[in-house]
């Protein structure tokens, strides 16, 4: 009886140790169930990730690099012109409902001294115009008008200059992509001339690199067309200000010369 309970304290702590190992098992079994399709799928997105950058240089060596160097040359520089320009109208931008405000309180106040003063503290075409328009307004409103008008033209002009740069790069990069294409077909055909026999093989490499260049092209004509729009419509925006705020300038000036 006195060896009973040695042998069933033994027992149960074999049994209770082969529970708890089959349990460990079962539970880093179900951990590294989970765990393995969350690293596959990470493993799986880097693939991705990779195969995407390595599949564009691919694509672009395949496609010629002097074709396709040129279009990657207007796309460096279609965006490097249209973000100056998108700098530069975003500084260009002015509250001018609240400049007419205080041009026509310091007028008011101060004369054509505080008023010219408030337009040469503040940035932008409109305070320049507001100020070419005082500078005028001791000799009559036609010449102020005309000031405001002709001035209003520079202005313009600052704001589109080198647009038309962005145009032409937009137009340029499809028209070179399609030589590229037609010089690959040429050289396709030289291939096939030249093996005596029309294999398929010749004819689709051929006509593959052939239109990667056409592809890269109408890629950069696009992204530089999305950039342009939104600078033609931010010029609009800002002309359209530069319009209302002079006919104000106007009346505030027929005003105090009353």
């Amino acid at each position: 009886m006195k060896r009973l309970f040695p042998i069933l304290a033994i027992a149960f702590v074999m049994a209770f140790g082969s529970v708890s190992a089959s349990t460990n098992m079962n539970t880093s079994s179900v951990i590294t169930t989970i765990v393995n399709p969350v690293q596959d799928d990470a493993a799986s997105a880097d693939a991705e990730s990779l195969g995407f950058h390595q599949e564009l240089k691919k694509r672009f060596i395949e496609g010629g690099p002097g074709f396709m160097g040129i279009v990657l040359l207007c796309l460096i520089l279609g965006l490097a012109i249209a973000i100056e320009r998108i700098i530069f109208l975003n500084l260009s931008t002015t509250n001018s409902k609240k400049l007419t405000e205080d041009v026509e309180s310091a007028l008011a106040s101060g004369g054509l001294d505080a008023a010219k003063e408030v337009c040469r503290n503040t940035k932008g075409p409109i305070a320049s115009i507001f100020y070419q328009g005082l500078d005028r307004a001791n000799e009559d409103l036609d010449s102020a008008e005309k000031a405001v008008v002709a001035y209003g033209g520079v202005q313009m002009g600052q704001l589109e200059k080198n647009v038309s740069w962005i145009s032409l790069f937009i137009a340029l990069a499809p028209m070179l992509g399609f030589m590229g294409t037609v010089i690959g077909m040429i050289q396709a055909f030289d291939k096939i001339e030249a093996a005596g026999d029309m294999q398929p093989s010749l004819v689709a490499g051929g006509i593959k690199v052939a239109l990667l260049t056409t592809v890269f092209g109408l890629v950069v004509a696009i992204i530089l067309q999305v950039f342009y729009n939104y600078i033609i419509s931010k010029i609009d925006s800002i002309v359209n200000d530069m319009e209302d705020a002079s006919i104000s300038l106007m009346d505030i000036l027929v005003k105090n010369k009353k």
